[in-house]
């Protein structure tokens, strides 16, 4: 069954749509359905949501031819993690055991040849319509097959679904790699390389480094021009990210950190480097014209209410004037060109708005 990227997502199936969801009752119970109504709300302890009914028409790209450079006959050879690995040039069946890759494939069009790909937790109290994998990317996706977590691939559904090359990252247990490398060719990014190399190897071993050197490139373009239309050089952005025991500072060398480079957003001070605990006993570390916050998981949005909720986090200017914004963890943590993307539009969206 064709898979449809291009609907637009219904607001109950974005991830921090399911993180915030409550159950709502109105009246007697009794026989009524109310009760098992997933209702969302669109502020978390004073922060305004932002996304919760996010577009995904058109998102995915239509398919694109293969490149013609680097094939030799029905092979390419792709070097990856100091591995060289030959493909077929144009291949049909895709297994991809990361969300990069899966992002990818949105981006370059081969998205419809993705067989099977790696799931990802939901929060205890996301609706059944709820996606097992990132939202941005559209609801289509639920329809690919599951292969397991990106960290722990399922070797056994990756060999029944009989991909033609399978595309994963190098912090794959090499005992799970050689298993791999037996059922078909194995290409890995390399972790510590930058995400825009990380795309354009997934890319490649699609057989579209093209496609995708295009799509980087047009994201560049539109950050800069997402940055001159909002003065965004005139903006401190701070970008907190909550998980159960503590909480981070995203620096320059964070995924959200390198978009708000690109769109030109200034950072704080403390923010001007890499990524750094927020100390529990001066929370003026997360202080900005405007603040982004971040849940890693249900564990991080209770941290992170307990401490939104507190004298400490209220007295900061930000939050004293409305300006603290909730957004998607897994697109600001992401990896990838639709992630980026998705990141320019929550900026579109907030950078110079009040909740």
């Amino acid at each position: 069954m064709l898979r449809r990227f291009r609907r637009r997502s219904a607001a109950l199936v974005v991830t921090l749509g399911a993180l915030v969801a409550t159950l709502s009752a109105c009246g007697d119970t009794g026989g009524d359905d109310a009760s098992t109504i997933v209702r969302t709300t669109t502020n978390v302890a004073g922060a305004g949501v932002v996304g919760i009914e996010r577009d995904t028409v058109g998102l995915c790209a239509l398919p694109q031819p293969a490149d013609t450079f680097g094939r030799q006959g029905d092979g390419r050879i792709v070097v990856g993690s100091g591995r060289t690995v030959t493909v077929p040039a144009d291949p049909r069946r895709i297994v991809v055991l990361s969300m990069e890759a899966l992002d990818a494939s949105c981006a370059v069009g081969t998205w419809e040849s993705v067989v099977g790909a790696p799931t990802v937790p939901l929060a205890p109290t996301a609706p059944p319509s709820a996606l097992p994998r990132p939202d941005y990317l559209g609801t289509g996706i639920a329809q690919i097959a599951p292969v397991g977590p990106p960290s722990a691939p399922d070797v056994d559904a990756v060999r029944a679904l009989a991909p033609d090359v399978v595309i994963g990252t190098d912090d794959l247990d090499p005992a799970v790699r050689d298993e791999l490398d037996a059922i078909a060719p194995t290409v890995l990014t390399r972790a510590e390389s930058s995400w825009t190399d990380r795309a354009l190897l997934a890319a490649t071993a699609m057989g579209r480094r093209d496609a995708a050197s295009r799509a980087v490139d047009d994201y560049r373009a539109r950050a800069e021009d997402v940055g001159r239309r909002l003065n965004s050089r005139l903006t401190e952005a701070s970008v907190i990210r909550f998980h159960g025991d503590g909480a981070d500072v995203l620096g320059d060398d964070s995924f959200a950190g390198q978009v708000l480079t690109a769109a030109g957003v200034r950072r704080p001070g403390p923010q001007q480097g890499p990524t750094a605990p927020l100390p529990a006993d001066d929370l003026s570390v997360a202080e900005g014209d405007l603040i982004y916050v971040i849940f890693d998981g249900p564990e991080g949005l209770e941290y992170g209410r307990s401490v939104m909720e507190t004298d400490a986090w209220k007295d900061l200017g930000a939050a004293t004037d409305g300006r603290v914004f909730a957004v998607d963890d897994a697109a600001w943590s992401g990896d990838g060109v639709i992630a980026a993307r998705t990141v320019l539009t929550d900026l579109e969206n907030s950078l110079n708005g009040y909740v």
